[in-house]
């Protein structure tokens, strides 16, 4: 059920436009495991990981979504929390092959209903996908692989695992938590494809996802959220989406809302 519409924003223009997108909770069903968590629930790695791994999530996630807390000091305690996740998949020896063998798993992860025929109509007509995600790019390419949606007009920044023989040493690069996943971090590869595009839709499932595009490019933007996190109000949320999807809302009537 789409739970809000803002009918002034439709978009036009396949050649001036482009998404910006999440993808735990939003390419992916809410109740799908995070590719962050993912690990955590298969046998692939220790339970010592499975417990560590739970400590610094009881003690973090409260802090990233009290939205009551200064900002900047959410900020920092995302990147400890992140950092200290990846610190434990190289302490555990995550192997690099456990990252495919997870993709695979139906159990834990599955796109929202009609996400993999909108990733081909974005495909078919040119738009070009931005996922910027704080989960784990690895997982998000092989996931994405695997569902033979992997297109050319696809971009992921997100936080990559670094191996070396197969086994993980670190992240490549600066983390990407949920609170600093923005345009501006982008590879300059990335924003060269986006210059003469200046129409955006943003789809997120959380309000600090309105993060993902620049402020300078609000009144071009669509946003779209998806909302099915119990602690967070429809009342909150219409604050900052244009339009509203309940989590059993399909891509399909997305697709056929934005381009009709």
């Amino acid at each position: 059920m789409i739970l809000q519409i803002n009918k002034n924003k439709y978009i036009k223009d396949n050649e001036k436009t482009y998404i910006v997108a999440d993808f735990d909770g939003t390419l992916t069903k809410g109740n799908s495991k995070t590719s962050w968590s993912l690990i955590a629930n298969t046998n692939l790695l220790p339970k010592e990981y499975v417990e560590e791994r739970q400590e610094l999530f009881e003690k973090y996630h409260p802090i990233e979504i009290d939205t009551s807390l200064p900002f900047e000091y959410r900020l920092e305690q995302m990147r400890i929390w992140f950092t200290k996740h990846a610190e434990l998949f190289v302490k555990y020896k995550l192997k690099e092959e456990f990252i495919n063998k997870a993709s695979k798993d139906f159990n834990f992860i599955q796109f929202r209903e009609g996400a993999e025929d909108f990733l081909k109509f974005l495909k078919d007509n040119d738009i070009p996908l931005i996922i910027i995600s704080a989960g784990i790019g690895n997982f998000i390419k092989a996931f994405l692989e695997y569902k033979n949606c992997l297109y050319d007009n696809i971009y992921i920044s997100s936080n990559m695992l670094k191996f070396e023989n197969g086994v993980a040493v670190g992240i490549e690069n600066n983390i990407i938590h949920s609170l600093n996943k923005n345009e501006v971090s982008l590879p300059d590869n990335i924003k060269e494809k986006l210059v003469k595009r200046d129409k955006v839709i943003l789809l997120g499932d959380k309000i600090d996802d309105i993060r993902m595009v620049e402020e300078a490019k609000r009144d071009k933007t669509i946003r779209v959220g998806w909302i099915h996190d119990e602690k967070i109000s429809l009342e909150e949320f219409k604050k900052y989406y244009d339009i509203i999807c309940s989590d059993d809302e399909s891509y399909d009537s997305l697709t056929k809302l934005l381009w009709k």
